[in-house]
């Protein structure tokens, strides 16, 4: 597993490279930003800056993008639809991220220790974000379970996956089509905290939801622009 300095370091240096795409946009929001990164790092450059940094959730995003004008549609909608999120969703974490939207939990609020069966309290957290899902047909999901260091490889590997199911087979039974979502597990591999301490440990415990524009939305888009 690569550290976490080289990660850190391999991040900032992806987006010191979006900073130079989208030079003099520092006033412009998230939105503005977003199309502004799309339109000039395009999807391919995009997938690459996740990929390097070690981060899967940034990689959808920013791969996803289809920028300009068509991106700041897109960004509008994920503005409206991330407010409401954080209005009924308790105990998420949301973040706003160019043409997507990052919802995190820490695992402890929805699994037991080493468990992958969903808390009474997580099912009723994830339903309130499935009725957002329902209520914005036009996007896709992906789910990514994440685990701290301790273990072996293999099992955090299989445990992150596991709790990316339970997620994704939780949402779909809340009339959210299976379609729209797809589960990816990283185990240890993307820890966004040092895991050598008990409160890094817990950071990196967690299960991130991506939201991002399905090609309905990004027809509508391009419509708009036109």
């Amino acid at each position: 597993m690569k550290s976490l300095k080289i990660k850190v370091a391999t991040l900032s240096l992806a987006l010191a490279t979006v900073g130079i795409l989208g030079s003099g946009c520092n006033s412009l929001t998230k939105t503005q930003k977003g199309a502004a990164i799309g339109a000039g790092a395009g999807g391919t450059v995009g997938a690459f800056i996740g990929k390097a940094a070690g981060n899967t959730a940034l990689g959808a995003i920013i791969g996803g993008a289809v920028g300009g004008t068509a991106g700041a549609f897109i960004g509008r909608n994920m503005d409206r639809q991330a407010a409401e999120i954080k209005q009924t969703v308790p105990g998420a974490t949301v973040t706003r991220e160019g043409e997507g939207i990052l919802v995190k939990f820490d695992s402890g609020i929805l699994f037991d220790t080493d468990k992958s069966a969903l808390k009474a309290e997580a099912q009723s957290n994830l339903q309130k974000l499935a009725v957002s899902l329902q209520n914005n047909p036009e996007t896709n999901i992906l789910i990514v379970g994440h685990t701290d260091n301790t273990g072996s490889d293999a099992h955090n590997m299989d445990l992150s996956i596991q709790r990316a199911q339970s997620v994704k087979s939780y949402i779909a039974a809340q009339n959210v089509p299976a379609s729209r979502l797809q589960t990816s597990g990283k185990g240890e591999t993307e820890p966004i905290a040092d895991n050598t301490t008990v409160d890094g440990r817990a950071k990196n415990r967690r299960v991130e939801i991506v939201i991002v524009a399905n090609s309905t939305m990004k027809d509508q888009a391009k419509q708009s622009a036109q």
